[in-house]
């Protein structure tokens, strides 16, 4: 009777989380929707694209505000029995061992994932492999503090947040419905390269998810998989400082 109880519990908080995810992601797609509709009037550049100013707050803000829309929901229904807290909720511990194994995980994993961009850039041609924020400011040259704060938002902020999501407030969703830690990575890696939205690239991205997503197998943690992503994404990051400046 217990045991069918706690199930029951899980299935709840699962569905609870689950619910919180959804939220979450439609905030995303609706801010970004609201920031290109507030930009639309705006002339741009001479090319017709998007001012600089519309490309960083589509940058930043949307995922930024879905995280924290995923934050304050696990605040509000827990991430499972008895797991009323954020940082239990989402899986989050410091332990400085977890952290470099997330780190391991990252660095690592680019030797896979630069050979993996190669090849797929070799493959499809070099513009269908460029990632959108890529695409979005080839040829754009910034203003050294802007393109600063560009690199710092893909490197460090951008990871940050989507981990929150995907392999935070999701990933908990998946673990309460008792699913198999191996089906919830590969739920949570699948979902996580589908979201971004670019379709050319969704293989590729699968395949940059899988260090990610095997940092938080191994520990359990969250923490691991941001500093993974981020240990991911600092090569591009400088590409797009150095491409922007």
């Amino acid at each position: 009777m217990g045991q069918v109880t706690r199930a029951g519990r899980g299935g709840r908080a699962g569905l609870a989380a689950l619910g919180v995810f959804v939220v979450a992601e439609v905030v995303w797609f609706a801010v970004s929707v609201l920031v290109l509709v507030l930009f639309a009037g705006d002339p741009g550049t001479a090319d017709g694209r998007l001012p600089v100013g519309a490309l960083v707050a589509l940058l930043v803000v949307p995922t930024a505000l879905a995280a924290l829309v995923a934050v304050a929901g696990v605040a509000l229904v827990g991430g499972g029995p008895g797991e009323g807290r954020v940082g239990r909720g989402l899986a989050v511990r410091w332990r400085p061992r977890d952290v470099a194994v997330g780190l391991g995980f990252g660095l690592g994993g680019l030797l896979v994932t630069v050979p993996a961009a190669v090849a797929w850039a070799a493959w499809v041609g070099e513009d269908d492999a460029n990632s959108a924020v890529g695409e979005a400011f080839e040829g754009r040259q910034l203003p050294l503090a802007v393109a600063i704060g560009v690199f710092l938002a893909v490197w460090l902020l951008a990871p940050i947040g989507e981990e929150i999501l995907f392999r935070g407030v999701l990933w908990r969703a998946l673990e309460q419905w008792r699913f198999n830690r191996w089906v919830v990575f590969a739920v949570t890696s699948v979902v996580f390269s589908v979201a971004h939205l670019e379709l050319l690239r969704t293989p590729l991205l699968l395949v940059l998810s899988i260090p990610v997503g095997l940092a938080r197998l191994v520990t359990g943690n969250l923490l691991a998989a941001v500093v993974a992503h981020q240990a991911n994404n600092f090569l591009p990051a400088v590409g797009l400082l150095l491409l922007t400046t």
